[in-house]
Parts: structure tokens; C-alpha cells; sequence
């Protein structure tokens, strides 16, 4: 699945997601929730009903969004979509091998999942960094 698929939602997209996610909300955590399809109730598991509130509440917010596959593979240009930066960097990121990726042909392709671990690696070394320099600054008695 492409990221083609991305979905903007509507002015009426924002009010049933609204809708439905207060009426999930509403209900107790352990109360079975189904669906009807064809008059015929489908009941939804519990993972079920928390990716639907969480693809609700993006709605809600007017947020676009795309859903597809960890193994879906992205061209260059959707993975440096994915994460906000240019596509030579990503290119660059690629060489260093700091993201997987696999080539056809000329072309390289690279796994949605491989490129969120790579936010996840770079988040969490954000995250070290800083805390480190705020001990440091704590250490010198700097800050408030």
C-alpha cells in the first residue's frame, strides 16, 4: 500500500469522527463493541477499538492520514516525506547505512518500518543528549 493513500479529511470526515469518538469514549473499556455491517454485528477486539479511537481522533482533528502495512516498501521521496526531511539527506542516510533499504533496479526502496525505527533511534538520541546537557548545566549551576 503506496503512500498514495493519504486521506484529508472533510469538514463532515471531522464531525462524525468527532461523533464516533465521543460515543467510543463513552463507553466502559471492557464493554464489547461491534459493529453492524448487512444488519449483522461484528464485534470489534479490544486492539481493534484502539486503533479505531486513535485513527478517530486524528480525524477529529482534521489531521490527514495514512495507514499501510510496517513491511510496505516507500520510493525514496515518500520515506523522506515520512520523516521530514529532504530527499538527499535521506539519500545520504541510506549510504551511511543508517537506514536499510534495498535497491530495484537503479531504485532504491526502504521499509516503512525500518524508517520509523530509524526516527525512533534518532529521537531516543535526541532525548539522551539533552538530558545530558541539563545535568551538565545542573552540575555548573546553570539554569534556574
Amino acid at each position: 500500500m503506496p503512500m498514495k493513500t493519504l486521506h484529508t479529511p472533510t469538514q463532515e470526515d471531522v464531525l462524525r469522527a468527532k461523533e464516533l469518538l465521543d460515543r467510543l469514549k463513552a463507553k466502559a473499556r471492557h464493554t464489547k463493541i461491534t459493529m453492524c455491517l448487512d444488519d449483522q454485528a461484528v464485534p470489534l477486539t479490544p486492539r481493534m477499538v484502539d486503533l479505531l479511537n486513535t485513527l478517530l481522533d486524528l480525524l477529529a482533528q482534521g489531521q490527514p492520514v495514512t495507514v499501510m502495512p510496517l513491511e510496505a516498501e516507500l520510493t525514496t521521496q515518500e520515506a523522506a516525506n515520512l520523516l521530514g526531511v529532504s530527499r538527499p539527506h535521506l539519500i545520504k542516510l541510506l549510504e551511511q547505512g543508517r537506514i536499510p533499504y534495498r535497491k530495484v533496479g537503479t531504485h532504491r526502496r526502504v521499509r516503512v518500518q525500518d524508517v520509523l525505527a530509524y526516527q525512533e533511534r534518532t529521537r531516543r538520541e535526541q532525548e539522551a543528549a539533552l538530558n545530558a546537557l541539563q545535568a551538565q548545566a545542573q552540575e555548573l549551576n546553570m539554569g534556574y
